[in-house]
Formats: C-alpha cells, sequence, structure tokens
C-alpha cells in the first residue's frame, strides 16, 4: 500500500432499500455517493475491500486541467472548483490545494504541442503560461540544468490520495448515507428488465438505481449482465521517498520522471504513461478496439506477466449471485510492483533533482490503471438495463475529474441541469469505431 488509508466507519448491517446503491468506493464512487445523498436520496456504498484502497490511493494526486482532452477538459475544470466547494461545504480534509503545475521540456515537438493546447485552452477560459527558456530554467533552478521551454499551471493542483476518498466518505456519512466495507456487489437483481435490487455477498439490498464505480473491475461486472464495456488495464508501478528534499516543486513533470510533494513533505516519483500489461482474457476480447491506442503507446508500454490473470479482475468467467466472486477472494488489487522501473524511476529523478539524493526510498507500490479504448471515461445509463448507470474506465484520470463524474452522475439520477455535456461520456460511442479519437495522455 502506498500510504496509510484514513478510517472510514462501515455499517454492517445493510439497509433493506435505498434510492440508490453506488458500488465502489474510489473516489468517482464517493463522490457520486455525496452529491445524490446531498440532494436528499438514501445512498448507500458498497465496497469490496476498503474506501480509496485501489487506484485512489496509488495515484499520484494531480487535479489538473493542464494538456487535458477537449472532452474531458470542461469536467477538469468543475472539479477544481468542487475540490473546493467540497471542503468549505463539508468541514472534511481532502488535502486539495492549487499549488500549481510544472512542466520542463528540452523537446521542440513537445513543446509546440503545449503552445497548441495554450491556445485552444484560451478559448476555454482556462490560464497556462508557456516559458520560455529563460523563464523555463529558472523556474526550474532545482534541475540545475538549461531547459528549452516549459508550461507552469497556476490553477491546478493535488489533493491527497490517502486521505480523499475515506474524507468524502465521511461526508456522506454525515449526510445520513451508508457505507459499508468488505461487502462485494455479486451483481443486480432486475424486474422487467430493469434494476430492482443490487445483489451483496451480504445480501440484498431494494433499489431502482445502481451506480457501478468499480475501477477495474467494470467490466467484468458488466460481463455478468451482457453488457459489453470495452477495458482493459496497465500495471503502474510508483515510489515515495521520505522528507528532507527542500527547493523543489510542489509538482513537476518532465519526460524522464514526474515528482508530486506529500503531505509529509516527501515526494511521489514516477514515470508519466509507462507500465506493464498483464495479459488477460479480457485484454484479448477488447485487442481490436484498444489498437489505435497502443500505436499511439506502444513506446511506454512493455510485456507484463501473469497477474492479471492471478488477479481475477479481467476475467470472462460467469459468476454466481450465492457464492464467492473473484471480488471477494481479491478484496484489494495490490499488484507487485516493477523492481526495474522503480530502479529507473529512482534513478532519473536523482539525476533530476539533486536534492532527492538527501532521501531515502519509503515505499514503493503497483497499481491497475483502467482505460478505455479513447481514453475518455464511460459515464451514462445503459439503455438495456434501466437503472443501471455507469461511471468507469477513467483511464487515469479519475482523481483529477472524480469530484465532476461524482456530480455529473448525480445529476443524471435526479434529472437536474447536467454540470457538463454528458454525451462526450455516454457509453454508446463503444459500439462504434474509436480510430482518430484517442485522448493525449
Amino acid at each position: 500500500m502506498p500510504a496509510p488509508l484514513k478510517f472510514v466507519a462501515t455499517s454492517t448491517e445493510l439497509p433493506a432499500a435505498a434510492d440508490a446503491v453506488i458500488i465502489g468506493g474510489g473516489i468517482v464512487g464517493v463522490f457520486a455517493a455525496y452529491y445524490l445523498a446531498q440532494r436528499g436520496l438514501k445512498v448507500a456504498l458498497v465496497e469490496k475491500g476498503r474506501i480509496g484502497a485501489e487506484q485512489s490511493s496509488r495515484n499520484w494526486g494531480w487535479c489538473r486541467q493542464q494538456n487535458r482532452d477537449a472532452r474531458e477538459l470542461p469536467m477538469a475544470t468543475k472539479s477544481l472548483d468542487l475540490w473546493e466547494s467540497f471542503a468549505a461545504e463539508t468541514g472534511e480534509d481532502t488535502g486539495f490545494r492549487r499549488c500549481g503545475l510544472f512542466y520542463l521540456s528540452n523537446n521542440d515537438e513537445e513543446l509546440a504541442g503545449w503552445a497548441r493546447w495554450r491556445d485552444f485552452a484560451c478559448t476555454t477560459g482556462v490560464t497556462t503560461h508557456m516559458l520560455d527558456s529563460a523563464a523555463a530554467t529558472e523556474r526550474g533552478r532545482a534541475t540545475g540544468r538549461t531547459w528549452k521551454g516549459g508550461v507552469f499551471s497556476p490553477t491546478d493542483g493535488t489533493a491527497d490520495p490517502a486521505s480523499a476518498a475515506p474524507a468524502v466518505a465521511a461526508a456522506l456519512l454525515k449526510l445520513g448515507g451508508t457505507v459499508h466495507q468488505s461487502c462485494a456487489a455479486r451483481g443486480l437483481e432486475t424486474e422487467g428488465g430493469r434494476v430492482c435490487g443490487v445483489v451483496t455477498e451480504h445480501g440484498t439490498i431494494r433499489t431502482k438505481i445502481a451506480v457501478l464505480a468499480g475501477g477495474a473491475w467494470a467490466s467484468s461486472f458488466c460481463h455478468q449482465l451482457g453488457v459489453r464495456f470495452p477495458q482493459a488495464s496497465v500495471r503502474s508501478s510508483i515510489l515515495s521517498v521520505s522528507p528532507g528534499a527542500t527547493g523543489l516543486p510542489d509538482a513537476l513533470h518532465t519526460t524522464a520522471v514526474s515528482a508530486t510533494r506529500r503531505r509529509d513533505g516527501g515526494y511521489t516519483l514516477a514515470i508519466s504513461g509507462g507500465g506493464r500489461v498483464d495479459l488477460t482474457p479480457q485484454q484479448f476480447r477488447f485487442a481490436p478496439q484498444f489498437l489505435p491506442m497502443f500505436v499511439r503507446r506502444w513506446r511506454s508500454l512493455a510485456p507484463g506477466g501473469l497477474q492479471g490473470i492471478r488477479s481475477g479482475h479481467e476475467t470472462l468467467a460467469r459468476w454466481r449471485l450465492d457464492a464467492p466472486t473473484p471480488m471477494e477472494r481479491m478484496r484489494i488489487l495490490d499488484p507487485a510492483i516493477d523492481k526495474r522501473t522503480i530502479r529507473i524511476t529512482h534513478s532519473r529523478a536523482l539525476g533530476l533533482l539533486p536534492a532527492l539524493k538527501n532521501t531515502k526510498i519509503a515505499a514503493a507500490w503497483a497499481g491497475y490503471v483502467d482505460s478505455t479504448p479513447d481514453g475518455v471515461p464511460g459515464i451514462g445509463e445503459i439503455a438495456s438495463v434501466p437503472g443501471f448507470i455507469l461511471a468507469a474506465g477513467f483511464s487515469g484520470h479519475g482523481f483529477g475529474i472524480g469530484p465532476g463524474a461524482g456530480h455529473l452522475i448525480a445529476d443524471i439520477v435526479t434529472g437536474g441541469e447536467p454540470i457538463v455535456d454528458p454525451r462526450p461520456y455516454h457509453p454508446d460511442r463503444f459500439l462504434k469505431s474509436a480510430w482518430g479519437k484517442v485522448a493525449d495522455f
């Protein structure tokens, strides 16, 4: 585990019924539950393991607009505001702060791409500053290098992966919602084709609304319902170093390595976009849909092993509702790190930021970053199963856009004015080709 998770109270007794049941206690699931409860709905949140224990606590903590795909940018902008308003409304501390995100590069093509994005962002009201060589080198003086240019996005920021999802769950409890950890949702009950209940390992909750925010497990859950949701995961390995470095940016990205200040004063270190592809039955099933993304990302990906098969999150097997499922056998996805990636990441970080030589490796961990074929999440009601709302495939962006996604889900459920245009996110788009539509990462 990357860091000790904040404790969340769990109710051992399931409600007989609820207005909505949220399946999955990651950042998207807890925000969806919170915004539904805020509107007066009786909400039950079920999580097979612990709140925020998978990718929601294994990421960098970045909450950014910078370099977002045009489809996601409106949600990213709204999410930044919601991070702030959530703290004001609830008094709960997610660790969010607008520290600004800093990018450095010596690659002309990369800088040109950032400049094009800056021009686009100006049309949406987003502030981002292109830095020339002198400004980038001065702001990046902690590297001791000369840089051709960079970007500083002052309104972007970070939140704390170890406490954010638990903080939102705590706010849900204050509103009267219930949280049920170690409680896997095995499937749905339907009546006339419409959702009428969520079947869990501890009993059934009667409901007309089920929201699946299941992260890397979402596609296999959908498979049980006859719903085809193309999803694939990449195993990403990250490390953190102890406090001791001073004079470093709060959040810095370079092609070689990225660094993010942690709450304890240490830093999280990672290589953007890198990872291993652990082969699974699901990977083979959806390979044609993911070919465009692979063409774009193949240089940063490497073959993996059998961990994905052992984890069971990308199974094509059908499971029974009255017997343990793969989710109960693997409560928390905690895959083994790629030791080579950890060594390379640490070496690059020490080379980029000499001040880190005064620190030690504090922890290293891995997580499965689930993705859709076009890199944009699927959010919307599934037509073949009325009352079933999918919110998955966040492609490594869930932490940053989680508040906006949760708000949009609440809008869909209650029929409210959507916080952003929901059409670019609807899962129906996966019935068509993804060629030419892959998001920039």
